[in-house]
This record gives C-alpha cells, sequence and structure tokens, in this order.
C-alpha cells in the first residue's frame, strides 16, 4: 500500500476570509475524486485549523494499492483539472508518498 499525503498552502490575500474560501472550493473540488477514480482506496482531506503562520491551509491523506495504481490516479483526467485549481491557488505545495 501506498500512502499519499500533499499539503497546500494558499497564496496569500489580503482578507483570510477569500483565503478561506479558495481552501474550501479546493476541498470540496477533491473530495468529488474518490467517486471518479476507482483506484483510490481511502481519501481524508482537511483544512488547517492551526494559527502558525508556518502552517499549510490544506491537507490530504490517500492511500492506494501500488505505485502504479497512484500513478493512474495522477494522471487521470478528473485529477488534473483539481490540479490545475490547485495551482492556480496554492503559493507552495509538498507532496510524500511513502509504502505501508
Amino acid at each position: 500500500m501506498i500512502e499519499h499525503i500533499v499539503m497546500i498552502k494558499i497564496a496569500d490575500t489580503d482578507k483570510s476570509e477569500t483565503k478561506l474560501n479558495k481552501a474550501s472550493e479546493l476541498k470540496s473540488l477533491l473530495e468529488k475524486l474518490p467517486a471518479k477514480i476507482k483506484e483510490i482506496k481511502s481519501y481524508t482531506i482537511g483544512l488547517n485549523v492551526s494559527k502558525s503562520p508556518n502552517a499549510f491551509d490544506l491537507v490530504l491523506v490517500s492511500t492506494f494499492e501500488s505505485l502504479d495504481t497512484l500513478e493512474i490516479y495522477r494522471v487521470h483526467e478528473e485529477h488534473q483539472m483539481v490540479l490545475k485549481k490547485i495551482k492556480e491557488y496554492a503559493s507552495a505545495t509538498t507532496v510524500v508518498d511513502y509504502e505501508k
């Protein structure tokens, strides 16, 4: 099993509610992917509640059967559409993939 973790930092904006709205929109888009991509075994998305300036705004923790199924997810058309929105909103992302 492969655990796939992604942390997303939304680009700073003038208004904190705008940042939260963007993070919430990404969360909503990500939550739709398990119904569209059968290779996803588990999928959890959370919004940050920490006030730390170092904190990222959104986290995704997902599980895949293998590196091959993770790759199917990565290139899947539905995932690619969400990635475009992430790239539009994010100032930074961090990814970790590890074997369970």
